[in-house]
């Protein structure tokens, strides 16, 4: 994890005020509520980890702060004002968990479309296709593609993509130890250059390396929320990540 000292001042700065608020959303699917109340900051230039078991709420709070599904209450603040449904796709850029977009296309060629369609300069398509490893399967179909070089292919789109809130869901899935390692890196390094990213993940260890900040969900509650510092502070728990959620949920 990169040290503070080490961090650009001005990125420090910014973190300072939050760049999304998350606040009283609240979902049901029937009778049950899916998320309850839940509220949280993100802050620039951070990698936050939503943490929590399959079927915590994870992936519904993440379609619900991309729009993607409506809620029952609750809005979702940008930069302290109100950021509607509808303008969320120029701001959040939304990675789900096992999607291949485009089977039957050439890895290049989806790589050049997307750029395209953001008006991104193609040198930056070589940069992403560098940073995630993407270089052997360009000349491949998406559908013929592993499933960690699917994940990649993924990866390398939201590095494209111009949104400066990144939203991923499970983004090791399909990464054995080493190449896990290696793309907590890239998640470094975007940080570093000023985007901010809010993963999910049931992998505590992996969390706890690629994180800055931590918000426990556990039944669609907020159990905690901040640095493993404060977090200790909160449980008087001096180990891991793992032990400090399974006192607070």
């Amino acid at each position: 994890m990169q040290h503070p000292a080490s961090i650009d001042p001005m990125i420090l700065v910014r973190r300072q005020a939050p760049l999304l608020q998350v606040a009283g959303l609240t979902k049901r699917y029937g009778g049950e509520r899916v998320l309850d109340d839940v509220s949280f900051s993100v802050h620039c230039a951070e990698v936050l980890g939503l943490i929590g078991p399959n079927g915590a709420g994870k992936t519904t709070l993440l379609e619900a702060m991309a729009a993607l599904v409506p809620v029952d209450s609750g809005a979702v603040l940008w930069r302290g004002a109100a950021l509607a449904p509808s303008h969320r796709r120029g701001s959040i850029f939304y990675l789900p968990e096992g999607i291949r977009p485009w089977q039957e296309q050439y890895v290049a060629r989806v790589l050049s479309f997307f750029a395209g369609v953001y008006r991104r300069p193609r040198g930056q398509i070589g940069e992403a296709v560098a940073a995630v490893g993407l270089d052997p399967v360009l000349r491949k179909r998406v559908f013929m593609l592993s499933k960690g070089y699917a994940r990649r292919l993924m990866w390398a789109l939201a590095l494209i993509s111009p949104h400066p809130l990144l939203l991923m869901d499970e983004p090791f899935d399909g990464f054995d130890l080493k190449q896990t390692r290696e793309m907590m890196v890239v998640l470094r390094r975007t940080a570093a250059a000023g985007r901010t990213i809010v993963l999910s993940t049931h992998q505590l260890v992996d969390a706890e390396r690629a994180c800055d900040r931590f918000v426990l969900l556990a039944g669609g509650r907020i159990r905690g929320e901040g640095t493993l510092d404060e977090l200790r502070v909160r449980t008087d728990i001096c180990t891991g990540l793992e032990d400090m959620f399974l006192a607070l949920a």
